[in-house]
């Protein structure tokens, strides 16, 4: 092949690849705002959301179109707290991108209410975690996409740490299903003689507040880990 011939590929190849729309991220489309979805991070800023019982916190920011959770430093001054959507939710779709740093663990958390002293003792948790390099061994209902230790995944579909993943919650009068890349990864009925049965043996069996609320706020845990959140909206069902 032609020396002059291999340039003219290569500059079309970069002009067809510079021309391409690049993603946009935090915003709705015509199509999503007709159909009622709601925008719960603009990229630039943390309005709407603010540090569970308004504990002192600084450990969250809004930067490069991320809303960024600060790693835990060890004799650091950083003051850190879960942070919540302030609007509440009762029957919802929920979509959200998220990535962790290396072995870190963090969660969705839903309905939640402020009358006890941490978000996960009022509403169910949806689990976001380093499955392949969390340090310590973890069970099932551990890992990403569980209903945090009462119905584990039926599928392990997160990607790699530092890649984006995108999760789906729905609650709709107790129906729930959880969604992780695509993959329906848990469906349960909350409230139903399997549900009470799994908290009666489970870390919440002494919590009579746990998963009971039908209405609530939507929680961002800080578990100490480095995390980014993008895209986050929903939809009221």
């Amino acid at each position: 092949m032609k020396r002059s011939l291999v340039f003219a590929l290569i500059a079309v190849s970069f002009v067809s690849s510079s021309m391409m729309p690049k993603e946009k991220h935090n915003q709705l489309t015509k199509a999503e705002k007709k159909a009622g979805w709601e925008l719960l991070f603009d990229g630039k800023s943390t309005n709407g959301w603010r540090a569970f019982k308004n504990r002192p916190c600084t450990s969250w920011e809004a930067v490069n179109g991320e809303l960024h959770c600060k790693a835990s430093v060890k004799g650091g001054t950083d003051q850190h707290s879960d942070i919540l959507f302030t609007k509440e939710y009762g029957n919802f779709e929920l979509v959200i991108d998220w990535k962790i740093a290396k072995a870190g663990n963090s969660g969705i958390i839903y309905h939640v209410s402020e009358d006890h002293d941490a978000p996960y003792l009022t509403g169910p948790e949806y689990q976001l975690i380093d499955d392949l390099g969390y340090p310590d061994k973890l069970e099932d209902w551990q890992k990403s996409g569980a209903d945090y230790a009462m119905y584990a995944p039926a599928s392990i579909a997160a990607k790699p740490v530092g890649e984006y993943n995108h999760t789906k919650i729905i609650f709709n009068n107790g129906h729930v299903e959880h969604w992780l890349n695509g993959v329906k990864v848990v469906e349960f009925q909350a409230w139903t003689d399997d549900w009470k049965d799994r908290k009666a043996i489970s870390k919440w069996k002494d919590e009579a507040g746990y998963g009971m609320n039908k209405t609530g706020m939507l929680d961002l845990q800080d578990h100490g880990s480095e995390i980014w959140f993008r895209d986050i909206k929903i939809r009221p069902l």
